[in-house]
């Protein structure tokens, strides 16, 4: 394997004509790379899908199915969540990092699920986005992996780091960088596009590495 620099000068003045087809010929490689690509977190319900993504900020999947292997025992329903005693749900969470805050998100969304919504995890992004803890990253991928409901693409480390090598984005913020991939990427495409570039950036284009197999980079 050829490793070279991954930077390529791609810039704004880029038709966005000419961007969009780059995007579509980059996610037709991606497809054929990883035609598998899905979430790597593990859950048996809805509820333990959000759980697992609220865990997940800052924290590798394999740590947090490490803890959810145990925790996901315990806990199955937004009930069994709401009445958590927070000072053990800490404990139990620690492992995850920023414990305190996520267990009292996780405690907080869970009440507000059984209260409003009738213990069911809402189905709209306006609703979902109203629970504690949860922006429009975890929405994303939580509605769209609970539901199937594309509202728009999850934004997290890996799809920040190459779309903006790939010149997709000159934006940091999220939100932002989920606007300029949505005028790209076909809507059919927003929610695999996700989870195709984590496989990529996992598997290839570590963060680790000054250096990776740029094969990505280079589609015209």
């Amino acid at each position: 394997m050829v490793f070279v620099e991954c930077s390529e000068p791609w810039t704004k003045s880029e038709p966005i004509a000419d961007k969009r087809i780059r995007a579509l010929r980059v996610d037709r490689f991606l497809k054929r790379e990883f035609p598998k690509a899905r979430i790597a977190l593990k859950y048996g319900t809805n509820i333990q899908l959000l759980v697992a993504v609220i865990l997940s900020a800052q924290c590798t999947d394999k740590k947090v199915n490490e803890v959810t292997e145990k925790l996901f025992k315990k806990y199955k329903t937004a009930a069994d969540f709401a009445s958590a005693d927070s000072v053990e749900f800490e404990r139990e969470v620690k492992p995850t990092g920023f414990y305190r805050n996520k267990a009292k998100n996780i405690i907080g969304a869970c009440k507000l699920i059984q209260e409003k919504f009738k213990s069911k995890l809402p189905k709209t992004m306006e609703e979902i986005l109203t629970l504690p803890g949860v922006a429009r990253k975890t929405a994303n991928v939580v509605l769209g992996n609970a539901y199937k409901i594309t509202e728009g693409i999850a934004v997290d480390t890996h799809m920040i780091r190459i779309n903006q090598k790939l010149g997709f984005t000159a934006n940091s913020d999220p939100v932002k960088i989920e606007k300029d991939l949505m005028e790209l990427i076909p809507r059919k495409d927003w929610f695999g596009y996700t989870y195709r570039i984590i496989e990529y950036g996992r598997k290839v284009c570590s963060a680790r590495h000054k250096k990776c197999d740029c094969d990505i980079y280079k589609i015209r």
